[in-house]
């Protein structure tokens, strides 16, 4: 499998061998699905939480008599129907961590990748072709590859000129291959990974 090698203008200068295990992995809706949820419920904070009855302050005597007043009959003003009162069913902090077999994580990831591959949308780029940074030669490069947004770029930490020539444009996410996740290759309409940053995605899907 091959994907195209794209100069700092944007057009292609060569091709690129794929690793066939990861990028022509058949796709898996199911598991991109469950990897997706699990990604994003291991960002939920889980903290939120309100008061039961037993946990509102006051309400120790009954409100007014049991019988003779016409109302209905009450026990507490700490009851949900009253105003003030505790939350009924009341939220309490839990955590949403949903596990994911480390190989079905794997297969997702393989997936998602192969499906961009299997539109087109996934390009390489040498880091040396932006010599210092520029988001004019950025912004020009997106125009020229035809390459649509959203776009996440897949880049090591090291190369500081390609990372700060795309990081102020919108609808760009910059992404380090170890922390390539794959709602960001969901969420992406195309996939630019940098030459160096290829093998690490490779062996994470592999």
């Amino acid at each position: 499998m091959k994907a195209p090698l794209l100069d700092v203008a944007g057009k292609k200068a060569k091709d690129v061998s794929l690793d066939e295990a990861v990028f022509s992995a058949a796709v898996s809706p199911h598991l991109v699905h469950e990897a997706v949820r699990a990604e994003q419920n291991l960002a939920r904070a889980g903290t939120s939480a309100t008061k039961s009855r037993g946990l509102v302050s006051g309400g120790r005597a009954k409100p007014w008599r049991q019988k003779g007043t016409g109302r209905a009959r009450q026990g507490t003003i700490r009851a949900p129907q009253f105003s003030g009162g505790g939350h009924a069913f009341a939220k309490v902090p839990r955590t949403f961590v949903q596990k994911v077999n480390r190989k079905a994580a794997k297969a997702a990831l393989r997936s998602a990748l192969a499906s961009h591959v299997g539109d087109g949308s996934l390009a390489v780029v040498a880091a040396d072709s932006f010599d210092s940074p520029s988001t004019k030669l950025a912004r020009n490069f997106i125009e020229v590859s035809g390459l649509p947004l959203p776009l996440v770029l897949v880049a090591n930490r090291d190369e500081a000129s390609l990372i700060r020539s795309f990081r102020n444009l919108q609808r760009v996410a910059i992404v380090a291959p170890a922390e390539l996740e794959v709602s960001a290759v969901v969420w992406a309409r195309s996939l630019l990974v940098t030459e160096s940053a290829l093998p690490v995605v490779q062996r994470r899907a592999s």
